[in-house]
């Protein structure tokens, strides 16, 4: 597998206008692009992968864009950001947290400015290939989550009135919903907001420690605004949660208002350049046209007036759960994937054989099995949350209009996704730092930034426990509809997501040699058997619980680790069925979809053997069955090992994006590691702890010497 080579340590060349070599396919210049003095020059160990690519990378690359136009108006954008040194990301490794904060709100003001010159609007393409294209390093982020909780939650009339003030940046607006007690229980949430019919206001109020707003991005040393979910309180009664907009700092001179004591939380485990803050209200009086009020309203004389489900109000977490999936969790895990199968293929170490040179760590099998079923993955979780998406568009101006029949499904699919995308892109992107060896515990890798980055994913937006839990409530409540009515004008109107829970079930799967488990049909079926057989399961024990004397809290709370496995099984057959849909559009595609089905079968088949229990358990798969299983999974090895860089450039990250010296296009690693190492401040600034405590070390030894 490219073990060999008489080049080993020389370096390929490209002139001032060539392109990065390979053998069949032409590709952009732009990748290789940090402008180090070898940046022209392409490592042979990197550039033999590209000689016999299977398919067109341009034209998968495309794909994954949606479009060769959203391509090229991407590489437009990238090329505005790189040429402009504001967007340096390079020194971002060797600053200190006010540094990072100041330089990504220098870069947030830099791109408001490039925006208005070439008229890009809110929400735009381009907006997005910016913050893309700067690995999310953009300071006041958050002012998107207010505008979409706007969007979602707020009339007309609000939308109007607010909308602009946060598109101009005549207010820096933030979304304060998580306390210092309280996180994703939204019922526990301690803020209140009791309504004054005497001055038509609202006052806001933290009745206690637990109460006060704790981790808003933007909120600690940015925010001018922000969106606060609190407990409404009107004409008597606790009406529940509700978004309210409340200044928080002068607009003049930038101090706290009165009643507001405000701040940043301190250190983290990442996201340094985010000053996450806290907010303590103290009888804090807003107008009552602050209440957002699309699905309720408070009316002058106190009078309420609820004109949605008490779900719509968590619509605004919906839209950011569902944006953050492909807007910021799984590429997290693509970049991994493309650091780490980069670095294994200029990283040599021992040998296969006596008389061979050193092996690329890639070509062992044990490094395969670490990184390839995280690139399955990354691809598969693109697809799954372009799925998710449409699905969500279809959904949300019905929901807007107050047609919530689609609202139970897009909760329960996006919680569920959310989850289990956080979980395992959180896993992979910590495998893919191990791959790499000691270099990749060195920040200047980009992989540990990427680790903790992800990491956050598993809480923000919904504790991924907590988020399975909600998806496994949907699931019990559909199993028992499907299970009281049966037939076909159930499954017309049933949920899309849970339709498989009305389809006739697989008691045993019929595969009789290995090559049988790469069918689609046939393992996108067997985790449906799982899915439902699990589900299944959960109702029994919730329902004998219940039977037994426990009241149905009591008997949830017993049967919840039993849930959670039927949540997770639901989500990954979602995902497995999602990326064969994909691949069955790509029918004017052989080579990609070749490719592409490759690593679904990986995606299929590395779930069924890291969950190998709950396929024997009733004896849909036999032991021999699970060999095979094995067997078809190890061959998928060898087979993706030929187009792993090809799959990875597919991605199309800049080098400027990755941020790594382990993963540049070029695959020059070890050149830009010692380059980069050699810029830290602890080299080129004096050791003031050498005259302060080294040198009278040294020194006091002196007479015994």
């Amino acid at each position: 597998m490219g073990s060999k080579t008489t080049n080993k340590g020389k370096l390929l060349t490209l002139s001032s206008n060539a392109r990065p070599i390979q053998a069949r396919m032409d590709r952009p210049v732009h990748r290789v692009s940090m402008g180090d003095p070898w940046s022209r020059r392409v490592h042979p160990d990197i550039a033999s992968e590209r000689y016999t690519q299977s398919f067109d990378v341009e034209r998968l690359t495309n794909i994954l864009d949606g479009g060769a136009q959203n391509t090229a108006l991407r590489r437009k954008v990238e090329s505005i950001i790189h040429s402009d040194p504001v967007f340096n990301l390079k020194d971002n490794y060797f600053m200190s947290q006010n540094e990072r904060y100041e330089a990504s709100i220098q870069k947030k003001f830099h791109i408001q400015k490039i925006a208005e010159r070439l008229g890009w609007l809110e929400d735009s393409p381009e907006l997005h290939y910016a913050s893309r294209t700067l690995s999310g390093d953009l300071g006041l982020g958050l002012q998107h989550i207010f505008v979409k909780a706007l969007r979602s939650l707020g009339s007309e009339e609000q939308i109007a009135k607010w909308a602009p003030l946060c598109n101009t940046f005549q207010i820096i607006a933030t979304y304060a919903q998580t306390e210092l007690g309280h996180g994703t229980y939204l019922q526990g949430l301690e803020t209140e907001a009791t309504y004054d019919a005497d001055t038509q206001e609202f006052v806001l109020h933290s009745p206690s420690i637990t109460a006060i707003k704790w981790w808003p991005g933007d909120l600690g040393r940015s925010a001018t605004h922000a969106l606060v979910q609190a407990q409404l309180m009107c004409s008597g009664a606790r009406r529940g949660m509700h978004a309210f907009i409340v200044p928080v700092r002068s607009l003049q001179d930038h101090t706290p208002l009165p009643g507001i004591t405000v701040g940043d939380i301190g250190p983290k485990m990442g996201f340094e350049q985010t000053d996450n803050g806290f907010l303590r209200l103290d009888h804090v009086r807003v107008p009552r046209e602050n209440m957002l009020s699309r699905f309720a309203q408070v009316l002058p004389d106190g009078t309420y007036m609820k004109l949605g489900t008490p779900q719509s109000n968590y619509l605004s977490m919906v839209v950011t759960r569902v944006e953050l999936l492909l807007g910021e969790i799984t590429p997290l895990l693509q970049k991994a994937c493309v650091i780490a199968i980069r670095y294994s293929v200029i990283r040599r170490q021992s040998q296969l054989r006596p008389s061979d040179p050193e092996a690329k760590v890639l070509d062992y099998q044990t490094q395969q099995q670490k990184l390839f079923p995280q690139l399955a993955m990354a691809y598969a979780f693109h697809f799954l949350a372009n799925n998710l998406l449409e699905f969500f568009h279809r959904s949300y101006s019905a929901i807007l209009n107050r047609d919530f029949s689609l609202l139970p499904e897009l909760h329960a699919l996006s919680s569920g996704v959310k989850a289990m995308v956080a979980d395992f892109c959180t896993q992979g992107t910590e495998l893919c730092r191990r791959a790499c060896g000691g270099h990749g515990y060195s920040k200047l890798s980009g992989l540990p930034s990427l680790v903790t980055r992800v990491t956050a994913s598993c809480t923000y937006e919904g504790e991924n426990t907590v988020l399975y839990l909600q998806t496994a409530r949907f699931l019990i409540k559909s199993y028992l509809q499907a299970q009281a009515s049966p037939g076909s004008t159930l499954q017309r109107s049933f949920p899309q997501s849970v339709a498989y829970l009305t389809a006739p079930d697989l008691a045993r799967c019929p595969a009789q040699k290995a090559v049988d488990f790469l069918h689609p049909e046939l393992y996108t079926r067997a985790w449906a058997h799982v899915a439902v057989r699990l589900i299944k399961d959960s109702v029994h024990h919730l329902q004998t619980l219940q039977q037994s004397g426990a009241d149905q809290y009591e008997a949830w709370n017993q049967t919840t680790v039993i849930h959670l496995q039927a949540a997770k099984a639901h989500c990954y057959y979602v995902t497995v069925k999602s990326f064969t849909e994909a691949l069955e559009k790509l029918a004017n595609e052989p080579a990609i979809q070749q490719a592409l089905k490759r690593l679904c079968d990986l995606y299929a088949l590395h779930g069924i053997l890291s969950n190998a229990g709950d396929f024997l358990h009733d004896g849909f798969l036999s032991g021999a069955q699970v060999d095979m299983v094995r067997t078809a999974y190890l061959d998928l090895l060898r087979l993706i090992r030929k187009d792993a860089i090809p799959l990875t450039d597919a991605f199309d990250f800049t080098d400027q994006c990755l941020n790594s010296a382990l993963g540049c296009y070029d695959g020059n690693a070890y050149e830009r590691l010692f380059h980069w190492a050699q810029k830290s401040p602890t080299n080129t600034q004096g050791n003031p702890a050498y005259e302060k405590y080294i040198r009278p070390l040294l020194q006091s030894w002196r007479p015994k010497l």
